[in-house]
């Protein structure tokens, strides 16, 4: 048997070798389980809120740069209710195991925008959650790899066909990549926390927070002030922050 494996190996890529030890490694395929879930919960979760009518985030401030957003999704129809429509199918086929491709097809387009979205607005209710989300869809995909295959532009295959279900998986953790795992999750957390000069947090207080006890607490408050009770573009007082802190500095 390990010797039909060997001459098989032989015959693929670096990758596709690699891609078919990982789909015979229990670990490997536990995570895909749990991506799946986590990201068909996260789903559902929040297209559940859109289907019913109720607006995302619904404590955020409207003049907060991402509650200005939703608060005008929110007042878009059924457009709004379309969105939370696509989430769950996208989370239910994600479910089954059938369907899992297509769902994370159609999963990615979505939680990629977020993740933008989040970022462009300094969102901290998704600036941690959406990007490992992306990772995580992208982690699903790579695991099919073997039916994805057959819609990507190679000119030819290799033999490969659709990797079935071993009779016995290899347990041997695989702690580089578990490692890698944890270590990109915390440089995600670094980053939202300490990535920015400047976050409109989503509330007045905790925007001040972040400048207490510093040398551009007074600017700071100042940006606070401009998105949350001027209700400015974040980009305009982002400029006004930087011009400030930069003549302070001086």
């Amino acid at each position: 048997m390990y010797k039909n494996i060997n001459n098989q190996l032989n015959t693929f890529s670096s990758f596709e070798q690699f891609y078919l030890k990982i789909k015979r490694n229990r670990w490997f395929w536990l995570f895909s389980i749990f991506c799946r879930l986590t990201l068909a919960y996260a789903f559902i979760v929040a297209g559940m809120v859109k289907i019913i009518g109720e607006r995302f985030a619904s404590g955020l401030s409207t003049i907060h740069p991402m509650g200005t957003y939703l608060e005008a999704l929110h007042h878009t129809g059924y457009y709004y209710s379309f969105i939370g429509i696509a989430q769950v199918i996208a989370a239910i086929l994600l479910i089954i195991p059938r369907t899992v491709i297509i769902g994370a097809l159609l999963y990615f387009p979505i939680i990629v925008n977020i993740w933008l979205l989040s970022y462009a607005v300094r969102f901290e209710g998704s600036i941690v959650t959406s990007p490992l989300m992306v990772l995580a869809n992208l982690y699903l995909l790579v695991w099919h790899y073997d039916r994805l295959r057959y819609i990507l532009p190679f000119k030819q295959f290799s033999n490969l066909g659709i990797i079935q279900k071993p009779t016995k998986y290899s347990t041997k953790f695989p702690l580089l990549f578990f490692t890698g795992v944890i270590i990109t999750v915390a440089l995600t957390i670094v980053f939202a926390r300490f990535g920015y000069d400047a976050m409109p947090r989503n509330s007045l207080s905790d925007c001040k927070k972040q400048f207490m006890d510093s040398i551009s607490e007074a600017v700071g408050c100042d940006f606070c002030e401009c998105v949350h009770k001027e209700g400015k573009d974040l980009n305009e007082c982002l400029r006004e922050f930087e011009n400030a802190k930069n003549q302070l500095e001086k």
